[in-house]
């Protein structure tokens, strides 16, 4: 697994602002296309979370599967207990079946910018290449934001390797 934070400068209203986009890929032992089928699905999500994040999305519960246009709102709980960010708002701007890539727009009372590209390919008989971008912007909490955000897509991918060998 590896990771990077980089500054970079984003639009951000009517102004240029500092932001970071933190990169985490990891090699998984999953074929692409069974990949692909769960990273739409919301209880792959509440799986991959699970033990950094939970969620209790606004509506009572998520939609089964993800789709692109979709928008959804959630609060959620850091650790399952601390409540961060008051109302989360992620928008399914990207769903591309083609290409594997699913790119969401979020953002929150802390993070203004949380912008979200998973992408995927093949890299062998039953590996997949797993790679998580975020571009974050949440003001002068953006490098506490994007070192959490390290630690919890690192966590993600690790839980994904516990999910390439489980049923879901």
């Amino acid at each position: 697994m590896t990771s990077r934070i980089e500054k970079i400068k984003i639009p951000c209203g009517n102004k240029e602002v500092s932001a970071h986009r933190l990169t985490v890929s990891s090699e998984i032992q999953i074929d692409l296309e069974s990949a692909w089928e769960k990273v739409k699905k919301s209880a792959t999500l509440e799986f991959i979370a699970k033990g950094k994040i939970e969620f209790t999305p606004t509506g009572g519960k998520f939609p089964e599967t993800w789709k692109e246009g979709m928008t959804v709102t959630t609060k959620m709980r850091v650790y399952g207990f601390i409540p961060f960010g008051g109302l989360h708002t992620l928008h399914f701007s990207k769903i591309d079946d083609n290409n594997y890539i699913l790119e969401t727009v979020e953002k929150d009372s802390f993070a203004k910018v949380w912008n979200h590209k998973i992408s995927m390919r093949s890299i062998g008989d039953r590996a997949i290449s797993y790679e998580d971008e975020i571009v974050i912007y949440g003001g002068i909490l953006t490098r506490f934001i994007s070192n959490w955000a390290r630690s919890f897509y690192r966590h993600r991918q690790r839980r994904w390797k516990l999910l390439a060998g489980h049923k879901m």
